[in-house]
């Protein structure tokens, strides 16, 4: 039907979805061409129109949908598409397309051309179980198309638009986070609106005072924090919103504010000011507590964190005697779940305040078979910074950032000559690239699981166990 449609910008093609690719977008291909389409479930058949051609490949958006998918499901989001969530299709299909992104990856990118994952893990918690959301306070809100024509476009407070630094989606509702969340985003709204000195921070012009709104939720026992980041420190100029929040929202244990006084579009703050409560709120994973501060890293999902620390924990198949690196350990929170089973553990990270973290948790759960070293791991053990009193390992754990490990980690980490390595990823690409390093120096797969963490989204998390031969 479509043998001679030419590809090119503003042509429109009737499509078959096949499958998803990594990143939400369907795949559906036309004389072997592969065309991406945004917002495409696997099974509809749609009518397409290209926005880009490139050598390799196309994407599209739906113009219409002709055909329905069985795997399609009544969304709860009325925007969804705009964040690229995958609520249209059912979960289970999700749960199916995610294995499948990630076994071809493995096939394509890391050359293991039989790889198959043992185990695949779904969320027990499908909606409203994220423990942190981060909105951004905007003066350039995206307006949509079915949204009033005066509507007020000077302020919004949500989420980026895909693909936009400068513009906002205005959010009120987001069912991936736990519903409280929802009515402190529209008390903060209307204060805000209601007090002009409130301003928006602009990234364009670096003008305006608020920056963000962070939450922290406990799942294990409530507790709430309320992070609000400006580009200033003002306290009398915030208490509007502050006094308000704490008045309506009795359920907050903690609220700070962090200053970025700097131009990065980022919540981290340089100081932090303490404004009620404690400076952090406490989770419990297993037996462990954990104080967790408003930078501090945590997985976003605490219920499915805890799933994938006992499955790395079983991977690993302790014995008692082991000496285990935890490589890129942020706060330590795998170290520290894993500490009774090992002999000692060694956690290696380079922000200063996640060690920090990460050692006052060692003190609060009386852990002493854990230490935490400074180490920025691009250079670290090529540089023999390594001390002496350190021994070698029999296990490594890695969970690298999106972008994987440094080339010069991954060449030497085999150097290590550990038994075990347990390799976590948020991104299958660059962990198949860094298996397929790892096993051409001496390592094979032996098992390999996903743990769903971020259910209605594109994202993955999946666990490799690559053993020395």
């Amino acid at each position: 039907m479509n043998e001679n449609v030419v590809i090119k910008r503003g042509t429109e093609i009737e499509l078959d979805i096949e499958s998803l690719a990594y990143g939400g977008k369907g795949v559906a291909k036309t004389n072997n061409f592969v065309i991406f389409v945004k917002n495409a479930i696997p099974g509809q058949k749609v009518l397409a129109r290209i926005y880009k051609k490139r050598k390799g490949y196309a994407e599209a958006s739906i113009k219409e949908i002709l055909e329905e998918s069985k795997h399609a499901e009544k969304v709860q989001c009325n925007h969804y598409y705009i964040c690229s969530k995958l609520q249209s299709l059912s979960y289970n299909q999700q749960i199916i397309e995610k294995a499948n992104q990630v076994e071809d990856t493995f096939r394509r990118l890391g050359g293991f051309s039989k790889f198959s994952l043992d185990k695949k893990i779904p969320s027990k918690q499908i909606f409203n179980y994220r423990n942190k959301m981060e909105f951004t306070f905007s003066p350039h809100r995206w307006v949509l198309d079915h949204e009033p024509v005066g509507v007020d476009r000077t302020f919004a407070l949500g989420l980026h638009m895909t693909g936009r630094y400068d513009k906002i989606l205005d959010i009120h509702n987001c069912h991936i986070q736990p519903e409280i969340g929802d009515r402190i985003l529209s008390v903060a709204r209307d204060v805000c609106q209601n007090n002009p000195q409130l301003r928006p921070y602009d990234p364009k012009t670096h003008v305006g005072y608020l920056r963000f709104l962070m939450l922290r939720f406990s799942f294990n026992t409530n507790d709430l924090m309320v992070n609000i980041v400006t580009s200033y420190h003002d306290i009398n100029k915030l208490a509007p919103l502050s006094d308000t929040l704490l008045e309506k929202f009795p359920e907050i244990t903690s609220m700070v504010n962090n200053v970025n006084t700097r131009k990065a579009d980022v919540a981290f703050g340089e100081y932090e000011t303490l404004l009620y409560g404690n400076p952090y709120i406490q989770e419990k994973l297993g037996n462990l507590t954990y104080n967790i501060s408003a930078n501090s890293f945590f997985q976003t999902n605490t219920i499915q964190g805890e799933v994938l620390y006992g499955e790395v924990e079983k991977l690993i198949g302790f014995q008692g005697d082991e000496i285990v690196y935890d490589l890129y350990c942020g706060t330590g929170t795998i170290s520290l779940f894993l500490a009774n089973k090992a002999k000692e553990i060694y956690g290696f990270e380079v922000i200063r305040s996640a060690l920090e973290d990460a050692e006052e948790n060692a003190d609060l759960n009386n852990i002493e078979n854990v230490q935490f070293l400074k180490a920025n791991l691009d250079t670290f053990f090529n540089s023999g910074q390594l001390p002496r009193r350190v021994p070698r390992p029999d296990v490594v754990i890695v969970d690298p950032p999106r972008a994987g490990m440094h080339p010069d980690m991954a060449k030497y980490l085999p150097k290590l000559k550990a038994k075990k390595i347990v390799y976590i990823s948020c991104n299958p690409t660059t962990q198949a690239r860094d298996a397929k390093t790892l096993y051409e120096k001496g390592y094979d797969i032996k098992k390999s699981i996903m743990v769903d963490m971020f259910p209605h989204t594109y994202h993955i998390e999946s666990v490799v166990h690559l053993t020395l031969n």
